[in-house]
């Protein structure tokens, strides 16, 4: 990777979180703030230094070395330095010298396993929670947040501004790593919207985004093979789901980035290695008796990975799944996933039926993948009208130029076939 911005673009993604929670763990959550700025501008001259003297032969190296003097900096001009070096402290209760910062592999990740369960203390809720995670874990920017909660990015903002100012004025000990079990949910939560992000990325011309998907297994993978965490059902399904999932990512896509369709994708791409991963994650996961979302879905993906053929998929096993994921969380979006499942078994007019019953909720939560689906089931019945109709409110709702050009490739192949 010669380009110093595709390389500054990578390590902000890989090393942002792990930079800032390991500062933050010196300076105190409180400083969380500080601890930003101070990546922030590691970062910028990051791009700076490589742009003009060359890229470093260890670009993370450089990175640490740069945030290590900057917090010193930062530390050895406040008039309080004593009262910092005071009230930062071990879990061994002995103090940390801003000196002797620690980048190990071992140090990042305790560092970001505390900031995790900082980010979701109980004084903060949810929304808050999956935020700052996101933000300051995943690096995430606001629009990136907004598209993951469908909501703006004036919203985002104030959930930042004011969960940073939750933390600030919390009593929350970051070395504190009691009960990690009670935060799983929320962690697991924000791991998963990181995921999605890649596998279906909301900027232009950009499908997949590796680097988040990454990111989202090294996080998972951290989890697993914590020793402070007893219970990891729900880890290791939603790494299945993952593993699952990020296996069929070559099938999905052309070389000139244009989607493929389930029931188009060439099967023999499928990563086998990928799947032999995911399904071992998910054995391990049905060790225990707690069934999460993250389990059923899984066993979903594991159904596409192991069919055959689009035909030879066990779609009545995966409907009883969907129904078992709706006692769970009855949601538009798995009722939206679910009527695929319908159609394969019941006929398009009752998945047609099942969607029209949500027309309100998409109407005010405006997903093109609800119209997408709902024109491609009517173009199968011949309704060339209400097909067309759909067809255009999912390319005027289509987050990328990748998704409104597959749209309107649909749209033009069925009027081409309608009029023959």
């Amino acid at each position: 990777m010669e380009n110093p911005n595709q390389l500054i673009t990578h390590c902000f993604r890989n090393e942002y979180g792990k930079m800032i929670s390991v500062i933050t763990g010196y300076l105190g959550i409180e400083k969380v703030h500080t601890a930003e700025d101070i990546v922030q501008e590691t970062l910028c001259r990051a791009l700076q230094h490589w742009t003009f003297e060359g890229i470093p032969n260890n670009p993370e190296g450089w990175l640490y070395t740069t945030a290590k003097n900057l917090a010193l900096n930062i530390v050895g001009r406040s008039n309080n330095l004593q009262h910092i070096k005071s009230t930062i402290v071990l879990e061994m209760n002995t103090v940390k010298s801003m000196e002797n910062i620690d980048f190990s592999e071992g140090e990042i990740n305790d560092s970001q396993l505390k900031m995790m369960m900082a980010c979701c203390h109980s004084e903060l809720s949810q929304d808050y929670q999956l935020a700052l995670i996101l933000k300051i874990l995943c690096g995430f920017s606001i629009k990136e947040i907004a598209n993951a909660f469908f909501t703006t990015t004036e919203t985002i903002n104030k959930r930042l501004v004011r969960g940073r100012k939750k933390l600030r004025e919390s009593s929350i000990d970051i070395n504190d790593l009691n009960k990690p079990e009670e935060h799983i949910e929320t962690i697991l939560r924000a791991i998963y919207l990181l995921y999605n992000e890649g596998y279906k990325s909301s900027k232009q011309h950009t499908q997949i985004r590796y680097d988040l998907c990454l990111e989202a297994v090294r996080l998972g993978e951290l989890l697993a093979h914590s020793k402070h965490i007893e219970d990891k059902s729900e880890i290791h399904a939603l790494l299945a789901l993952i593993f699952l999932n990020t296996s069929r990512f070559e099938a999905r896509m052309k070389s000139e980035n244009a989607i493929i369709e389930l029931s188009q994708q060439d099967r023999g791409q499928y990563d086998k290695s990928m799947i032999f991963k995911g399904l071992q994650y998910l054995d391990w996961s049905v060790k225990s008796k707690k069934i999460s979302k993250y389990h059923i879905m899984a066993t979903i993906s594991a159904n596409h990975c192991v069919a055959t053929s689009y035909e030879q998929t066990n779609w009545i096993e995966i409907l009883k799944l969907y129904d078992t994921l709706l006692e769970l969380e009855n949601s538009p979006i798995v009722r939206l996933n679910r009527s695929v499942a319908m159609a394969n078994i019941y006929g398009n007019q009752q998945a047609i039926v099942e969607l029209e019953s949500l027309k309100e909720y998409f109407l005010s939560n405006r997903n093109h993948l609800y119209h997408a689906t709902l024109a491609s089931l009517y173009a199968k019945e011949k309704k060339e009208d209400d097909a067309i109709k759909h067809y255009k409110a999912a390319i005027a709702l289509a987050p990328t130029e990748t998704d409104k050009e597959f749209l309107e490739k649909k749209w033009h192949s069925f009027v081409l076939i309608s009029n023959s």
